[in-house]
């Protein structure tokens, strides 16, 4: 009976500070909003658009310097083997079809295709943020293919960064004689750029995926949390996942040949929650910032 009264003096005691009412609005916000839910939906759609984006992608990639094969294990490597595997077999097979008739006839389905999982994120992101209103059809297309080509766009700049901005870092410090110093600084920056590239990304998305209409003035900076979030629990729980399915858990012997695809879905799912999650958030903190909080989150559940 002490150690019951002890917890909730505590809870009492910290009730009114704000780090408790975020989490408070959180807990509530994932629960109201089906978090798990959406996630499974959200996993379907970017199932469908996944290999459509790739081929777009891997398409415009083809017309660059940059050389494929080795975008290949850098854009693989948190994954599991069994996924890298199916994976690396299917962006190879992409690559060697690859032509400037795909490119030029298949690019308006492709990257229609494409934009679905995008479409599915938008939505969860207006759910997140409690927004009632919904965008006409065309104009959430709209706005879900633009994201898809920025993401694209986005994905190219990072590797041309990461390709030309190695040649270029070794020149100057060559010729500032500290090439040994060079590969240290390079190794951070390896991890670095693709790091703050998915932040601003999510936080892209985060900011731009309300719909207007609802009144709502999100800052970019007001994302960042989320987008932060997003990114760091993605890399973390890709990283676990990863080790647990190549340590301990052997899908291929369980499920047989589509052992990798198995692996896939629930890589995806991660992803999708933490996609989700971030996006809740925001939002928690967006209700937190106005003064209204857990009390709406409460009327949505009666």
């Amino acid at each position: 009976m002490k150690l019951i009264y002890n917890l909730k003096n505590n809870v009492s005691k910290h009730k009114n500070k704000k780090w408790y009412r975020f989490l408070e609005e959180l807990l509530c916000r994932i629960k109201e909003d089906e978090v798990t839910a959406i996630g499974g939906q959200l996993t379907y759609f970017l199932i469908l658009s996944i290999f459509p984006f790739l081929i777009f992608f891997l398409n415009l990639l083809s017309y660059t310097s940059i050389t494929q094969k080795g975008i290949l294990s850098n854009l693989l490597i948190v994954l599991p083997i069994e996924t890298q595997i199916l994976l690396e077999s299917i962006i190879n097979e992409i690559m060697n079809s690859s032509s400037q008739t795909l490119l030029s006839l298949g690019i308006i389905l492709t990257i229609w295709t494409g934009s679905l999982g995008i479409t599915s994120i938008i939505r969860a992101v207006n759910k997140a943020y409690n927004v009632k209103k919904k965008r006409p059809y065309w104009r959430l297309k709209g706005l879900s293919i633009l994201f898809t080509i920025i993401l694209a766009l986005l994905l190219m700049l990072v590797l041309t960064m990461l390709v030309f901005g190695e040649i270029i870092g070794k020149k100057i410090f060559a010729y500032l004689g500290a090439t040994h110093v060079f590969y240290y600084i390079w190794e951070l920056l390896r991890i670095i750029i693709p790091f703050i590239s998915m932040i601003l990304i999510f936080a892209l998305i985060y900011k731009l995926s309300p719909t207007p209409e609802e009144g709502l003035n999100i800052k970019f900076s007001q994302t960042l949390p989320g987008a932060i979030f997003t990114t760091t629990g993605w890399i973390i729980a890709s990283m676990i996942f990863s080790i647990y399915v190549n340590n301990f858990a052997n899908y291929s012997k369980t499920y047989g040949s589509i052992g990798g695809i198995i692996v896939l879905l629930l890589w995806l799912y991660i992803t999708s929650i933490m996609i989700v999650l971030g996006g809740e958030i925001n939002g928690a903190y967006a209700s937190i910032t106005k003064g209204t909080g857990v009390k709406d989150c409460d009327e949505e559940g009666k």
